[in-house]
Order: C-alpha cells, then sequence, then structure tokens
C-alpha cells in the first residue's frame, strides 16, 4: 500500500475522532481565513481613502469657516494662481447655495416671518464662505430631511414671543466646475448623465436619489429654482440621506443664481501625489496668502486612515493567533496519534522504512485533516468575514467617532444644524458633516468579500502549520530505535 493510501486511511481510521477534530479546526481556520479577508479589505479600503481623498486640499476663504467666520470670497484669479502652483494637478471652484421651497416661504413671509437663520444658509448668505447673496433662493423642491425638534429649534433661535411655523430643512445646492463633489471624489451618478460642460450655465441639473424621490421625479423631470426651471440630467448617490438632499448645477449657474459672477465658496485642489501633498499645501499657502484663504488637508481623513490601520492591525493580529490555534490543535492530535501508533512506526522502522517515509504518511493525513478543516473554514469565512469586518470597524470607529465629535462640540454650539459649515457642514452633499468628513462614506463602505486569492494564501498558511505539527512528534517518535519500541509495547 502507497504511503499517501494508507495515509488517508488512518485519517479516516476513527471517523468519530476525525469529524470533531475537522469541526475544532473548521471552526479556528474560518475564523483566520475570516480574519485574513476583512485585513485585505481593510487594506484595499485605506489605500482606496488615500487614493480618492488623501491628496485633496480645501481652500476656503480666510477666516470664512464656519458661522461666526468673514473675509472676502474667492476669485477666478485665486483659482488659477493655485493651478500654477507646483504639484497641483487640478483645481476645482465651488459655489454654494442654499433652496428654501417656494410654497414654505411664501406662507412664512405672510405670517410675519423672517425666514429664520437657515433662510440665508449660513455666514454670508447663500452657501457660508464668501459672502453669497443674502436673498433667499426658493425653489418648487421639498427637503428630502424633516427638520425635526432640532432643526426647528436652531432655524428658530433669537426670535421670541411669536410661535414660528414648523419648516423643512434648506437643500444645499452646489455649483461646480467638474465632475467632483465636495470632497474631491467623483460623483457617483447613479442614472442619467453628467452635466456636459461645467464651465458654462446650463439648466440641467443633478439631484441626489433621496431629493429625487420625495419630488418624484425622475430623469428629465423639472423644477424651479427661482422662477427658472431646470431639467434632471442626472442622479447621484452620495451614501446618506443627508447628502442626498442636494443638487449640483454648474458653477457659472451657481453664481448666477447668487448674483455673484466670477466669486467662490471654496476650492478643490488635487495634488499629484500623496508625498506631495505637504509641500503643495505650504506652496498654495504662501501662494495665495494667509490673509486671503486657508488651505486645509481633513484632519478627519487622517483619523478614518488610522482608525482603519487599527482595525487592519488587529485583524492581523488575530488572523496569526487563529492560525496558531489551528497549528496547535494539529500539532496535539498528531502527538496522540503518534503516540497510538508507536508499535506500528516501531514495525515500519524494523522493515526498513527511513524517518522521511514516517514523517511524510504523518504529515499526510495532518493534511487530510487540514484539508477538510479549510473547506469547511472556507464556507464559514464567506459567510463570517464580512460581518466580522463591520463589527471590528463599528467597534474601533465608536470611540474616535465620540472623540472626534466631543472635541468639536462648542464649535459647533448654536450653529443651525452646521448647514453652512463650509467644507464640512451637514448640509453639503456626501455627508461632509460627521467627525470623518468626506471620508465618513468610505470608511463605514468596506465590503470584505472572500476572494479566491485571499482563501488560498490562507489555506496555504494553514497547511504550513499543519506540515510543522505533524513533522515535530513523528520525526521526534521515528528516531527511536525500533527495539526500544517493540519492548515497551
Amino acid at each position: 500500500m502507497s504511503v499517501l493510501a494508507r495515509s488517508v486511511g488512518n485519517a479516516f481510521r476513527n471517523k468519530v475522532r476525525t469529524a470533531a477534530v475537522v469541526a475544532v479546526l473548521a471552526v479556528a481556520i474560518g475564523l483566520a481565513l475570516a480574519m485574513l479577508v476583512a485585513n485585505q479589505a481593510v487594506g484595499a479600503k485605506v489605500q482606496e481613502l488615500n487614493a480618492s481623498v488623501g491628496t485633496v486640499l480645501t481652500v476656503n476663504p480666510a477666516g470664512g469657516q464656519g458661522f461666526e467666520g468673514g473675509g472676502e470670497p474667492l476669485t477666478a484669479n485665486q483659482a488659477a494662481t493655485a493651478a500654477a502652483v507646483p504639484n497641483v494637478s487640478a483645481v476645482v471652484g465651488t459655489s454654494s447655495l442654499r433652496l428654501r421651497n417656494a410654497t414654505e416661504a411664501a406662507a412664512q413671509t405672510a405670517a410675519g416671518g423672517q425666514g429664520g437663520p437657515g433662510g440665508q444658509g449660513g455666514p454670508g448668505g447663500q452657501g457660508g464662505p464668501g459672502g453669497q447673496a443674502a436673498a433667499t433662493l426658493t425653489t418648487s423642491l421639498t427637503a428630502a430631511v424633516d427638520a425635526g425638534t432640532l432643526g426647528n429649534r436652531n432655524q428658530a433661535s433669537g426670535t421670541t414671543g411669536t410661535t414660528q411655523p414648523v419648516r423643512s430643512l434648506p437643500i444645499t445646492a452646489t455649483g461646480v466646475g467638474a465632475e467632483v463633489d465636495t470632497a474631491g471624489k467623483a460623483l457617483n451618478i447613479t442614472e442619467g448623465t453628467g452635466l456636459g460642460d461645467y464651465s458654462a450655465e446650463s439648466t440641467n441639473a443633478l439631484l441626489g436619489t433621496t431629493l429625487a424621490a420625495k419630488n418624484n421625479l425622475a430623469i428629465g423631470s423639472t423644477f424651479t429654482i427661482n422662477d427658472q426651471t431646470y431639467t434632471v440630467a442626472g442622479l447621484f448617490d452620495a451614501g446618506t440621506t443627508f447628502g442626498n438632499n442636494a443638487a449640483y448645477l454648474t458653477l457659472p449657474t451657481a453664481q448666477a443664481l447668487a448674483g455673484v459672477p466670477g466669486e467662490l465658496s471654496s476650492m478643490i485642489v488635487t495634488v499629484d501625489s500623496l508625498e506631495n501633498v505637504d509641500t503643495a499645501k505650504t506652496a498654495l499657502q504662501a501662494a495665495l496668502g494667509t490673509d486671503a484663504a486657508d488651505v486645509t488637508q481633513g484632519q478627519n481623513l487622517e483619523t478614518a486612515v488610522s482608525s482603519l490601520g487599527s482595525v487592519k492591525n488587529i485583524s492581523f493580529i488575530a488572523f496569526i493567533a487563529a492560525l496558531g490555534t489551528a497549528g496547535l490543535i494539529i500539532l496535539l492530535i498528531m502527538v496522540m496519534l503518534v503516540r497510538e501508533r508507536r508499535r506500528e512506526i516501531g514495525v515500519l522502522k524494523a522493515i526498513g522504512a527511513p524517518n522521511r517515509t514516517i514523517g511524510l504518511q504523518f504529515v499526510l493525513e495532518a493534511l487530510v485533516l487540514a484539508a477538510l478543516g479549510s473547506a469547511a473554514g472556507a464556507i464559514i469565512a464567506s459567510f463570517a468575514s464580512g460581518g466580522i469586518a463591520s463589527a471590528l470597524i463599528s467597534t474601533n470607529t465608536t470611540s474616535t467617532t465620540t472623540a472626534a465629535t466631543t472635541g468639536r462640540g462648542a464649535a459647533m454650539a448654536g450653529a443651525a444644524g452646521g448647514a453652512g459649515m463650509p467644507g464640512g457642514g451637514a448640509g453639503f452633499p456626501g455627508g461632509q458633516g460627521g467627525p470623518f468628513g468626506g471620508a465618513s462614506q468610505l470608511l463605514t463602505s468596506v465590503t470584505a468579500s472572500a476572494s479566491p486569492g485571499v482563501i488560498a494564501g490562507g489555506i496555504a498558511a494553514v497547511f504550513g502549520v499543519a506540515i510543522i505539527g505533524a513533522l515535530v512528534p513523528a520525526l521526534l517518535t521515528a528516531r527511536i530505535r525500533p527495539i526500544e519500541v517493540l519492548r515497551g509495547e
């Protein structure tokens, strides 16, 4: 009988024990593979974060951060200056507007209401930084997000002695000079097309999926802003309900609506590589001047990447621990099997079997058990890896989110839900208001899929520890002289 046939037969000599060993191995190997899959998924997400938003700088008017800021608006000339800075590959200007439902605004005016702070869209009029026109823009659209208790309380702040009518939240409209969102990432258009030439005025618009659904709009439907009719050219998905309560227009269109041609609310500057970000940031600040512009690289991204890095490390340590556990299980079971078969080993030695043949027999038997455990473990990993990755990310980012939110709580006090925060307010598409800013959507969208390559790599590691676990006891026993083994029996 060949060594292979004898090894396979020995693996099933005691079927109950084999089933128990395979079950235990399946759990350990499944956990190891799931952790490996999670590790690979998180690593890929870190690369995606760095590639998509890690090279993006945001330029706001100096002193224009938040509701208390001032400063002068940015201009097209400053955008040209920014584009000439070394290592800068793209500059996209934005113009932010706040839209109020026309019917609601008329009712509030008739009731004697002033529209509340939310009607002006934050400091400087429409869109916060940059001092957009102070007049409220009206639209036929109805906001997709209810104001709720906090929204109504914030919008009614500063008024006393009167009962304020219930208001909906304003809708964010952002004019952009290219097909990117306010975090610098490519717009995720789910239906329809983009706006074509973003450097020209247009009556086409992109709507968030939530806003479109609220107003029963589809591709080709129309709505109005300040009595001007616009056509829905496409729908985008920002990843959050609040982020989808928004619209995109071309930059000249938004500037014309605000009555401030040539002015920008902010600029999204993309650097050619992650290594040049710090250098470009310094050069950009020097070129624009500290008294004219604030250049920022979101710490929120660093927090997100750091958090994902912690998850990656934890998953790798857990993979090693689970792999070690599987190896220990195989070692213990092979020690037991070798001790049971000392007489068999003695006979093989007596008839001239070399140590490598004896070792190979037990290694093949261990590999049979490992293969069965790996097959079951791969099935477990395919179902469990996604949940494990989500749990690791959720657990690891909860404390980071709490700390980040607490740290900026005082600065947010009195702000109307953060709606007008430049480059980070809750009203911006993509849900930029969270502690992770533009990275929050990516941070929570890690997809762990058990790819064949990752599973194969994990199983190869399992086979490696199985070989070690089988060889150690087999070779130690094989070194004993046959007469000693047989006399002991």
